[in-house]
């Protein structure tokens, strides 16, 4: 294997102190890059401590734990059918599939092994919890295909990595209630957000390869739009923590999340693909702020 053939990200780093044979594997499952599994925990634990946890704190560890796995597996599977796509990206181009390091056949070992941890960690929780993750499989499974399909894959994507937040709720009270779902849409207007800021280092190639993203369709206007996505958000986490607890304690809580998104906002430049990756990234933080806010309502 040539040094050409090989990311900086295998040969230095948490990846590059891994054994030789691992480092594919791992650079698939974006070991290096755990934001993936931040973004798609925090609506499940959003949604956990806004049904009041009902004394089942050893859930937190059990939704990791599948965020972990099923993000990485998600990865996975994007690598396996995006394989020619990422050839012609000078970002992805040196991901393991598409630079040949690694079989489909082996990745595809790796997404079932990650599958059976999400298994795991399914048979963990109540049936109507367990039902309502199972129904998210469609879509995923349809995901990696919506950039050829439609300008705005961030929408499903969006569908897709918000769906904790549906999950979270019954794994506590038994059933889905109104609250889950606006803490589910709002999530869905976030999602959208955050990755349309993601898309913006992408731009310049996912034209020239004909891949279509929210940021190739907003363009200049992806401030202005992400804005509009982030209020949408907030205002639905507001009524999602109105339902619990009606009172000035809802807006008042998520003033902190209202700031940073705001600050996120200020700093989109459509041409600034670095910077771009920095604010998508400080939605780790952003979380973090969101679920202070859901135990603030939720636990009081």
């Amino acid at each position: 294997m040539t040094i050409e053939t090989v990311p900086d990200s295998e040969r230095k780093g948490f990846i590059g102190a891994l054994p030789r044979a691992w480092r594919p594997y791992a650079s698939l499952m974006r070991l290096d890059r755990p934001i993936g599994s931040w973004l798609l925990f925090w609506p499940c634990a959003w949604s956990l401590v806004l049904a009041g946890v009902g004394g089942r704190w050893h859930l937190f560890g059990w939704f990791a734990l599948g965020a972990f796995a099923m993000r990485s597996a998600g990865c996975a599977y994007n690598d396996i059918v995006d394989r020619d796509l990422d050839r012609k990206v000078e970002r992805t181009r040196l991901r393991p599939l598409a630079s040949g390091r690694l079989s489909p056949g082996k990745a595809w070992a790796l997404v079932i092994a990650l599958c059976l941890v999400g298994l795991v960690v399914l048979i963990q929780l109540p049936p109507v919890a367990a039902a309502t993750a199972l129904a998210s499989l469609a879509l995923v499974a349809a995901y990696p295909f919506m950039k050829r399909i439609t300008w705005w894959p961030q929408a499903w994507l969006g569908l897709v990595f918000s769906w904790g937040a549906l999950v979270g709720w019954p794994a506590v009270t038994g059933e889905l209630e109104l609250p889950a779902f606006l803490l589910w849409a709002g999530t869905v207007f976030w999602v959208i957000g955050y990755d349309t800021i993601y898309a913006i280092q992408d731009i310049e190639d996912d034209a020239l390869v004909g891949v279509k993203s929210s940021a190739r369709a907003l363009g200049s206007r992806a401030r202005p739009g992400v804005a509009f996505l982030y209020a949408v958000a907030l205002i639905l986490w507001g009524a999602a923590l109105w339902q619990v607890k009606a009172s000035w304690l809802a807006p008042l809580a998520l003033a902190p999340a209202a700031i940073h998104l705001g600050r996120q906002v200020a700093r989109i430049d459509p041409k600034d693909g670095e910077g771009a990756l920095a604010l998508f990234r400080s939605n780790r933080f952003a979380g973090a702020l969101v679920f202070a806010a859901c135990a603030v309502v939720g636990l009081s």
